[in-house]
């Protein structure tokens, strides 16, 4: 079965046309011609209520303009938002760690790592004095022969796996369970840490009320398009209006 919107059929020529836009995604082809559909929808409803424009792009922008609207975040909206997201406005915590590497390797496969790990880490809650030690014997890091120590770290310097367990840690505390990550298992300590200072809300007032009328604006362009694609005779294809390039 073809591709048709409210009766007027999708070519494979256009199709092609769109195709070179999106290369990268995860499936071209299915991309594209999402895409053709929902522009296809689009600007037919832009000439059922006669809305003018140079260009394509410039009559679906007239669109949107006229049939979604949002109001813009009130104050209290956004000292809400500064409020339960304080650590989005400070800067990044630096903290001073130490780890033990367990290495996977033909040798060691990962169901030893995770036992040999487990106690090793068991021992170091017991006598966190035994690190440097413990460290110099086990760890398959270079860091091995200085205690295990990684220095002083902001966010960005470590994998993200490793990252989004460390910058979590308190202050001497250890992680509950050894980190698994693309180099291994990591018994991992945080030694210490300083924490960044939020900045004042009027700073970043216009940086929050951006954020929320861009999200409330998202939404409300998600349910238009469903309520488009609900109403319209689409064949060939089941339309989601929200996973296209063409509202980003």
């Amino acid at each position: 079965m073809g591709i048709s919107v409210n009766g007027v059929v999708i070519t494979d020529e256009r199709i092609q046309a769109e195709l070179a836009w999106h290369q990268q995604a995860a499936n071209p082809l299915a991309e594209s011609v999402h895409e053709v559909v929902l522009r296809t929808l689009l600007l037919q409803e832009a000439d059922r209520l006669d809305v003018d424009g140079e260009a394509e792009d410039d009559r679906i922008e007239a669109l949107f303009a006229r049939e979604v609207a949002v109001p813009e975040p009130d104050l209290d909206s956004c000292v809400r938002f500064y409020t339960a997201n304080l650590e989005r406005f400070a800067p990044s915590p630096l903290v001073e760690a130490r780890h033990i590497l367990f290495q996977v390797t033909p040798e060691a496969p990962l169901a030893l790592l995770r036992e040999t790990a487990g106690a090793v880490l068991e021992e170091l809650r017991r006598d966190p004095e035994r690190f440097g030690e413990l460290a110099a014997k086990y760890s398959n890091c270079s860091s091995g022969a200085q205690g295990g120590s990684l220095g002083q770290l902001t966010r960005g310097q470590c994998v993200p796996e490793f990252e989004q367990v460390l910058f979590r840690l308190a202050e001497g505390q250890f992680a509950p369970r050894p980190v698994e990550s693309r180099f291994g298992l990591h018994i991992v300590q945080v030694t210490r840490r300083i924490d960044g200072t939020p900045l004042p809300f009027e700073l970043v007032r216009q940086r929050i009320a951006d954020h929320l009328s861009g999200s409330s604006w998202q939404r409300a362009l998600h349910q238009y398009l469903r309520l488009l694609a609900g109403r319209a005779a689409i064949e060939g294809i089941e339309l989601d209006g929200a996973a296209t390039p063409l509202v980003q």
